[in-house]
């Protein structure tokens, strides 16, 4: 595969699992319910994405590294509004 199919496939990989965040982070947003989610989960997942973002780094790759930082922007979100409604029980 070329290098540019190669760039292809990683902008839309990288824009899918970043969009797949979207709904979640929009209805949590708008309803500011998010009793069904699990706290441990989404600080595992940010941990995961920061991990994603600094091996973009070490590899160059510009696709890697923003659309983890996109998507964990959308987990932040949603896990401060985790943790708010944690500290309000």
């Amino acid at each position: 595969m070329n290098s540019f199919w190669g760039e292809i496939i990683g902008y839309l990989s990288g824009m899918c699992t970043t969009l797949a965040f979207l709904p979640q982070a929009i209805k949590s947003i708008v309803t500011k319910n998010v009793s069904g989610l699990s706290l441990y989960m989404y600080i595992i997942y940010c941990i995961g994405l920061i991990f994603w973002i600094l091996y973009g780094v070490y590899l160059h790759s510009f696709q890697i590294v923003l659309f983890n930082i996109i998507t964990l922007i959308f987990n932040m979100i949603i896990l401060y509004m985790i943790i708010k409604s944690c500290v309000k029980k």
